[in-house]
């Protein structure tokens, strides 16, 4: 695995928060890292990955403010520059993309086409 220091996305303070406080979740395995990246599907065409996972050696991984990050190298092209927020009011909850690199995005947020 690959250590790069120009991370292609950013994570709000929200966002960084919440990644922060379910890591502090117990039973959380400290082994892994979040992954940040995208999988074929979805209404729009590619949807996005946010979860933990251990990585490999396909991935880069990066540090923000205290969190591991690892994607997969190629997936950088369609979610350079991109925003992860995180949500936490009445009418919506969870964590929100906001990819410059998306030609067009679904209803639910978590899909897009490039």
């Amino acid at each position: 695995m690959e250590t790069t220091t120009v991370m292609p996305v950013t994570l709000t303070e929200t966002a960084k928060a919440e990644i922060k406080r379910l890591m502090q979740e117990e039973g959380f395995d400290v082994t892994q890292s979040l992954r940040i990246g995208v999988k074929g599907g979805g209404c729009s065409g590619m949807t996005y990955i946010l979860g933990f996972d251990k990585g490999t050696e396909k991935d880069e991984s990066y540090l923000i403010d205290g969190i591991p990050v690892i994607m997969d190298k190629t997936h950088g092209i369609y979610l350079m520059g991109m925003e992860i927020d995180w949500q936490d009011g009445l009418n919506s909850r969870g964590f929100t993309f906001k990819n410059p690199n998306a030609s067009s995005t679904c209803g639910c947020g978590t899909s897009f086409a490039v």
